[in-house]
């Protein structure tokens, strides 16, 4: 799909496009076959790849928990539950480690956050052109696989996990308390304006950091995958010196899928620990 009648940067383009579905310029609803109608969408657009392809990862990690959960026995644990018991231990150990107070709620939000995140980072390690190939095959004119490359997944996170701090902030200090913080701290009743810009922007800070950080270096190793496969359409094409530039590829692909298995695992437990860290200063009086 990218050697013969793609340049690169057509390539490039195609490859960083969502399937999106929305209000076309003639008035009708339905699938934006290129990048500039997907733009004429608006905010109301969806994007559908992003939406279905976490949907289904969401569901495969709901399936393999319950199921572990169903067959758990006291006797010689099978394989997945070992697995999964592993993962639990791993995820209470770093609730208890970052969250001083009491709250049933935080460890399985932890959990999902971690799994959820882990398994769409890792759809990175597909290789590039097989899913949006066999789309393409389909009808479908994009197909971007890997949801945490798109901001719109990301930001839905980080607000989910906002909201949620927001919440228990003024659960556990009540408004008063909360818009306490926000207008009385660092400074005093004096300093009102600067308190109330600086713990602003420390409130705002936290689902903008949370999306931006998950979403740069997902994005940032996507690229470098694609700038990868891009070496294999060059190969393709060349007639002469094409087995270096052909093994330089395999080399750089390797190389990258493997140190990409340490980001794609880092990243989903910076955003879950980072989210522990939030919901831990919401039940917090002072921080």
């Amino acid at each position: 799909m990218s050697g013969e009648t793609q340049t690169s940067a057509e390539y490039i383009k195609h490859h960083l496009q969502n399937l999106t579905y929305g209000q076309l310029p003639d008035g009708s609803w339905g699938i934006a076959h290129s990048a500039e109608q997907a733009k004429e969408m608006g905010f109301w657009a969806i994007n559908l790849d992003t939406t279905i392809i976490a949907f289904i990862l969401g569901a495969i990690f709901l399936f393999f928990f319950v199921r572990a959960a169903q067959k758990a026995s006291a006797g010689v644990p099978t394989g997945l539950q070992n697995f999964v018991e592993w993962i639990v231990d791993f995820i209470d150990t770093s609730v208890r480690g970052s969250f001083t107070a009491k709250n049933d709620m935080v460890a399985p939000l932890a959990l999902t956050i971690f799994a959820w995140i882990l398994l769409m980072n890792l759809m990175d390690l597909v290789p590039i052109d097989y899913l949006p190939l066999a789309a393409h095959a389909a009808g479908l004119p994009f197909l971007k696989v890997v949801p945490t490359t798109d901001p719109n997944a990301t930001f839905g996170m980080s607000i989910a996990v906002f909201v949620l701090v927001v919440f228990y902030s003024i659960k556990m200090k009540g408004l008063g308390g909360f818009v306490g913080e926000l207008t009385l701290q660092p400074f005093g009743k004096f300093g009102l304006p600067a308190n109330i810009f600086l713990e602003g922007v420390n409130l705002i800070a936290k689902p903008v950091s949370l999306a931006l950080r998950l979403f740069g270096n997902m994005y940032a190793g996507e690229m470098i995958f694609i700038l990868i496969a891009l070496m294999g359409a060059s190969w393709a094409s060349a007639t002469f010196g094409s087995t270096l530039l052909f093994g330089s590829q395999i080399v750089l692909s390797l190389g990258w899928a493997i140190f990409h298995i340490l980001i794609v695992t880092l990243q989903a437990f910076i955003f879950m620990t980072l989210t522990i860290v939030y919901m831990d200063m919401a039940h917090q009086e002072h921080h």
